[in-house]
């Protein structure tokens, strides 16, 4: 056994692939079992307990040389702690999105991410867009600005993830710092605000947990596990898999929640949705026929 599939393809890394973002893609039904609770603290509790977690799991993964690894420049743990920021934004919108019946929307905004981050290495990068690009940039546009207009207000919750996740991993491209590590550093800069807040939940008589059932504590708590399991899961997937190939499986969490949205929690999926899907869906197909071209012929030759 070689351990690769037919088409060349790391079977290890399809399947680390395929369970991070299907994990991702469920993650809607997890959360749902805390809608009874805040979704400020239920961010709390994340950071804070996935503090530990990540310590256990690279303690198991490098031993003593952890302590070594953590070493980081001042100016990196600066921006760090920025983009730390941004991914708690993000994580605290698509909580209180989940708990608010809107899985809709965050899919459409994990859907606009890959467009977003095109642009942003257009703005930032100065990357030079293609033609191609270019008319997947303005194909979502339009369909954002349709469904907006049909709604009568800006789909918000979409526009902040996609730009909040698409900055984040901007941030976090430029600085060199791996994908666990920089987790890490992350969420102990934000450690003690999310602890602060919590103790000041708890004097006010406030927070839900400990104080509102066994199963709400162990959800809390297992917030950290669904930060990092994944993204385990996810760095094995990109140590074996081509990231161009890697990033067609993107599309599976948004299309699950996707799924999850309208057939189960039963959203309403109006024309307005319909026309802001499609838009992006062409989009996203426009800008991914070519790398996929080009990966083909390197798993060929």
């Amino acid at each position: 056994m070689t351990g690769r599939a037919e088409h060349g393809l790391d079977r290890g890394g399809v399947t680390a692939a395929l369970a991070a973002f299907m994990f991702w893609g469920l993650v809607p039904i997890y959360y749902k079992g805390l809608v009874t609770v805040d979704a400020w603290e239920v961010i709390g509790h994340r950071i804070v307990w996935s503090v530990p977690v990540l310590l256990v799991f690279l303690a198991i993964r490098d031993g003593r040389q952890i302590w070594k690894k953590l070493r980081l420049p001042l100016r990196t743990i600066a921006w760090l702690f920025l983009s730390g920021s941004v991914l708690a934004l993000n994580w605290l919108v698509f909580v209180w999105a989940v708990a608010n019946d809107n899985v809709l929307d965050t899919s459409l905004g994990y859907f606009g991410t890959p467009l977003v981050n095109v642009l942003l290495g257009y703005l930032v990068l100065k990357e030079r867009l293609t033609s191609t690009q270019v008319v997947a940039v303005l194909l979502a546009a339009a369909g954002t600005v349709y469904l907006a207009w049909f709604l009568g207000r800006p789909p918000w919750i979409a526009i902040t993830l996609a730009i909040s996740f698409g900055t984040y991993g901007l941030m976090r491209k430029r600085l060199q710092v791996g994908p666990m590590l920089g987790l890490l550093w992350e969420t102990i800069l934000i450690f003690l605000p999310a602890l602060a807040y919590l103790l000041w939940l708890s004097a006010r008589s406030q927070q839900q947990f400990l104080n509102a059932s066994i199963s709400i504590d162990l959800l809390l708590i297992g917030s950290s596990l669904v930060t990092v399991l994944p993204l385990i899961w996810f760095n094995m997937a990109a140590q074996k898999l081509p990231l161009s190939i890697l990033g067609f499986f993107q599309y599976l969490a948004p299309s699950m929640s996707f799924v999850l949205a309208v057939f189960l929690y039963g959203e309403k999926f109006t024309f307005g949705h319909a026309i802001a899907f499609s838009c992006i869906w062409l989009a996203l197909a426009l800008v991914s026929i070519e790398p996929f071209r080009r990966a083909r012929r390197r798993l060929r030759g």
